[in-house]
């Protein structure tokens, strides 16, 4: 392999092999570190860790593990993959994973850019926006388990890591690769490690895969990989795919503001079954009830629990956040293991920890990447006989689940 890549959650993982087999590069995804070598014709492996809300500790431990494989794999160049929306509270995973790679690879002048354009997600002035709006003012303040209270990425990133963070200015960024490599070096030479780079457009962001080509480390979304491909000698070329027969089921676990809004689309032409996270914590509803609905519906059947923030906080409140969201996702695990074993060959998830959640329930072990749904989620083939769609909260049109399954089922 050539790029070696390690993602804290599974849709960012899929998001991010979706970007690089976009660009022209075999690429394959391990759902944690694999146990043997990859086929000598992948040139780049995203290993998708279930790190983003663990302890610093564990998170780190994992991150180096995958590191580790992944240098064996004769990878040369790596990529930490996080979310475009930085999710991550001030005493978060994110900065420390960043500077324990940074020892290990002895890398000194690492970006920090979880630009995204194709989704809304922009960097300028080191302030990240989704769309038009702030950061925290598009609602990833409420996010149930990485709360966003600062746009600011620079003073983010500051709370988090142990060594200096720079910046280079859009600015700098219009004036092409050779500007940002120099912009890198003269914040480096500042005493800043972490470089929070802007990024408005996709060009920018090939641009700033061009003056990535020699470093050893890079740090960002799934928008950051745009440009790297190419570093490698790999164009642009159409994903192969075909499609899967069978029947199809969607589970949604985020309360993010597009999943809801694509709950309620959903709900206004397919069958749709809200979750209570109170039943399921207090043993009221077992994923058996659930699945058995599921099976018995017709189309594209969807169970939820995407409720309004206000809600999730009540429930927080009641049962401790920690127990809420393990009750949930166990739940969904257990849901998706019943439906496939009975039969189910789609699968689509929204939300990124139930989808986490349901890729180990499933013991998912390696994803081929198939061809985009909508930026940032590729179709993913998982069995002979499974495909699967997993997309982070934010992401998607409203029709997203219905888009989901005509590409998954080869339709489109």
């Amino acid at each position: 392999m050539k790029l070696g890549c390690i993602g804290d959650d599974f849709t960012g993982s899929s998001d991010l092999a979706n970007t690089l087999a976009k660009g022209g590069m075999k690429t394959v995804q391990f759902t944690g570190i694999p146990s043997s070598p990859v086929p000598s014709d992948v040139e780049a492996g995203v290993v998708a860790l279930k790190s983003r809300s663990i302890p610093v500790k564990d998170a780190v431990a994992q991150s180096l593990a995958a590191l580790d494989w992944l240098k064996a794999q004769g990878c040369t160049q790596f990529l930490f993959k996080y979310c475009s929306t930085f999710d991550s509270t001030q005493d978060g995973n994110i900065g420390p994973v960043a500077d324990a790679l940074a020892d290990a690879l002895g890398a000194h002048k690492v970006i920090v850019c979880p630009a995204f354009p194709g989704t809304g997600r922009s960097i300028y002035q080191g302030h990240l926006f989704v769309n038009d709006q702030l950061l925290n003012e598009c609602g990833m303040q409420n996010h149930p388990l990485t709360p966003m209270t600062d746009a600011d990425i620079r003073r983010w990133m500051s709370f988090q890591s142990q060594y200096g963070v720079g910046h280079v200015p859009a600015q700098t960024v219009f004036n092409g690769a050779n500007a940002i490599r120099a912009s890198l070096e003269a914040q480096h030479a500042l005493g800043h490690r972490h470089l929070v780079v802007d990024a408005i457009r996709d060009e920018d962001l090939f641009e700033i895969g061009k003056a990535a080509k020699d470093l050893p480390l890079i740090t960002g979304g799934s928008g950051i990989a745009l440009g790297l491909p190419a570093n490698f000698g790999c164009t642009a070329s159409p994903v192969a795919w075909t499609g899967q027969a069978g029947k199809a089921i969607a589970l949604s676990g985020s309360c993010s503001i597009a999943t809801r809004e694509q709950v309620a689309h959903h709900a206004t032409n397919s069958p749709t079954r809200e979750i209570n996270a109170a039943d399921v914590i207090e043993g009221r509803l077992s994923a058996l009830d659930v699945a058995e609905w599921l099976l018995s519906q017709d189309g594209i059947p969807l169970a939820f629990s995407s409720a309004d923030p206000e809600v999730v906080k009540q429930v927080q409140t009641t049962f401790g956040r920690e127990k809420s969201a393990t009750a949930l996702e166990g739940f969904f695990a257990d849901v998706a293991r019943i439906c496939v074993e009975r039969g189910v060959t789609r699968v689509i998830t929204a939300g990124g920890e139930t989808s986490g959640a349901i890729v180990e329930g499933l013991s998912l072990k390696t994803l081929e990447i198939g061809p985009e749904i909508d930026p940032g989620v590729p179709a993913l083939r998982a069995s002979e006989s499974l495909v699967v769609a997993l997309k982070s909260g934010n992401f998607g049109a409203k029709d997203f689940f219905e888009k989901a399954n005509s590409v998954l089922s080869g339709d489109v």
